[in-house]
């Protein structure tokens, strides 16, 4: 039996509610048996599902680095269903999608919301997708400090320097003006497949598989 080292383990995931299939492999040494995310990230598909955090963010990141290690010159899927999560930890996802290599097509399936939305807009230009109604959401970061007055002002100024590096990170993404990000994040701002791919937050709606996202 195979195992993924990159991936929750199936006792992890069923902790959380649920179960993961396994699928039989045929070779000429005999059968192999994967989860079903260690079978697919040998077709370079990764899985980004659930709120953002720490331990995902890891788990993303490490298997974006191997299979550049893998193969540097060959696109990654990264296929998203969050509702968002940390900024921190999105960002060493994004930073990890910005730095390797090879192009990473995002496809969403279900919801790329907050920090979701962020990471699916970052996927290699031309090559950013959702399926027909799957739903995208940008917005301001939230906070919330107590404490001293002096901290929970230091706090609030790096709230607001991360809200200004994320309007710039879509800004860049999407091609609109840094004003307009601004002014649409300000309040939750839902999106359907055909506004985000006027909006440059994706480049296409997919509803039949295409070659160019596996």
């Amino acid at each position: 039996m195979s195992s993924n080292p990159f991936m929750p383990q199936s006792h992890d995931i069923q902790a959380a509610g649920g179960l993961v299939p396994m699928v039989i492999e045929q070779s000429a040494r005999g059968e192999r048996a994967y989860d079903i995310y260690s079978r697919l990230l040998k077709e370079r598909v990764i899985f980004l599902i659930g709120p953002v955090e720490d331990y995902m963010a890891n788990l993303v990141a490490a298997q974006l680095l191997f299979l550049e290690a893998e193969n540097p010159d060959k696109d990654i899927h990264l296929y998203i269903n969050s509702p968002g999560g940390s900024v921190t930890a999105g960002m060493s996802i994004y930073d990890t999608m910005q730095f390797i290599k090879p192009d990473v097509s995002t496809i969403c399936i279900g919801q790329a919301c907050s920090m979701g939305a962020l990471l699916l807009a970052g996927g290699a230009a031309g090559k950013r997708y959702c399926l027909p109604h799957s739903r995208m959401m940008i917005h301001q970061p939230l906070g919330g400090f107590q404490g001293q007055a002096s901290d929970i002002e230091i706090h609030t100024r790096e709230i607001l320097t991360i809200r200004d590096r994320l309007n710039h990170i879509l800004a860049h993404h999407t091609g609109q003006p840094i004003d307009v990000i601004a002014r649409d994040t300000d309040r939750d701002n839902f999106m359907s497949g055909e506004v985000a791919v006027n909006y440059g937050l994706i480049d296409k709606v997919l509803s039949k598989r295409e070659m160019a996202a596996q």
